[in-house]
């Protein structure tokens, strides 16, 4: 359930009538502030229920006011959306950003993590699926709890198993959606185009499609590789190349399904003619290509700015958990399989 947006050093400062800049240096004890105007700053925030930040944790624990962000694919929208909400979330509570890059690997995110530490972030989010085997994010969980222990505070983003606050999109439910449209149209063989099956984000899903169609009958086959639009490119010739008689396709997310795209396009497969495609997240460019993509909605810079809302407010007894929902885009992607080219008999 979605929880209430905390006040930020952007709003003391407004109601204060200070800038941005000034309210930070009063909150921290900065130099360029009289003592009336830091007391004045400080009884506006203690009125507004201003939770202080990293500017203040840090004094103890070394720690600087400064959020390192963890994302899987620098490159891919997706994570660029979400990268954007953390950014201007921040920069309203006067805190600078730094992005690292980490494989969708677990020893590639504990080495980056680590890093992270050892340049004494106040604050590290950690963006993009977790796995199914919750062993194998055992030793980060070593680490984020040595680090919170310091005065760090931690949020993740679409991760289940680690013990700290999340935001969580509507993954499940996401699937149920394509899956109940795609059933509407009169689908009745559906190849679904995967990320690695070892991804939360994927078997979530994977779930929620599953989950409709075994109920309505339809036929799935299922193929998984890299969760980028080359997975999707190597999927979906996988799945043309073994003479799978599918009427539509379901990309486990926008980037593969531009990859699913491009290979029906070279191959002379009309889309939605002859194949009908859908997606995961509505990354920006779904919109603005021919046909326009079928997928359902995550709010991704959403999920960047309620992340870094967890981070600045109290520590709780327990793991807090955001959920986040999702939302059907209908576009030209999708229709009725046609009768006569690969349709029921």
């Amino acid at each position: 359930m979605k929880q209430p947006e905390a006040t930020r050093l952007v709003d003391v400062a407004a109601a204060a009538g200070v800038s941005l800049a000034t309210a930070s240096r009063a909150m921290s004890g900065g130099s360029g502030v009289s003592d009336e105007l830091a007391g004045h700053v400080r009884a506006i925030a203690d009125r507004l229920g201003y939770i202080p930040n990293v500017h203040a944790r840090g004094l103890a624990g070394g720690l600087i006011a400064s959020i390192g962000l963890v994302v899987h694919e620098i490159g891919d929208p997706y994570f660029a959306e979400i990268s954007s909400g953390v950014i201007h979330r921040a920069a309203a509570d006067g805190q600078s950003v730094q992005i690292t890059h980490a494989d969708r690997d677990p020893v590639s995110e504990l080495a980056q993590v680590s890093a992270l530490v050892m340049q004494r972030v106040g604050s590290i989010i950690i963006a993009g699926s977790g796995y199914t085997d919750a062993a194998l994010e055992a030793p980060l969980d070593e680490a984020l709890a040595r680090y919170r222990a310091r005065g760090g505070r931690v949020a993740v983003i679409g991760r289940h198993h680690l013990a700290v606050d999340a935001v969580l999109p509507d993954n499940v439910g996401a699937g149920r959606s394509i899956a109940q449209h795609l059933v509407g149209l009169g689908h009745r063989r559906v190849g679904l185009v995967a990320g690695p099956l070892d991804l939360n984000t994927v078997q979530d899903r994977l779930d929620g499609l599953r989950s409709v169609f075994a109920r309505a009958g339809v036929a799935t086959h299922t193929v998984s590789h890299a969760f980028t639009r080359e997975g999707g490119i190597d999927g979906t010739n996988e799945l043309l190349d073994a003479g799978r008689d599918v009427t539509a396709i379901v990309a486990l997310n926008d980037a593969m399904a531009l990859g699913a795209l491009r290979v029906l396009r070279e191959r002379g497969i009309r889309v939605p003619d002859e194949m009908s495609v859908a997606g995961v997240d509505d990354i920006t460019v779904v919109a603005d290509i021919a046909p326009a993509l079928t997928t359902a909605r995550i709010p991704m810079a959403e999920m960047g700015r309620e992340a870094v809302a967890l981070t600045l407010r109290r520590e709780a007894d327990e793991p807090r958990r955001i959920e986040l929902g999702h939302e059907l885009v209908v576009r030209q992607s999708t229709s009725a399989p046609r009768v006569g080219y690969n349709s029921p008999s």
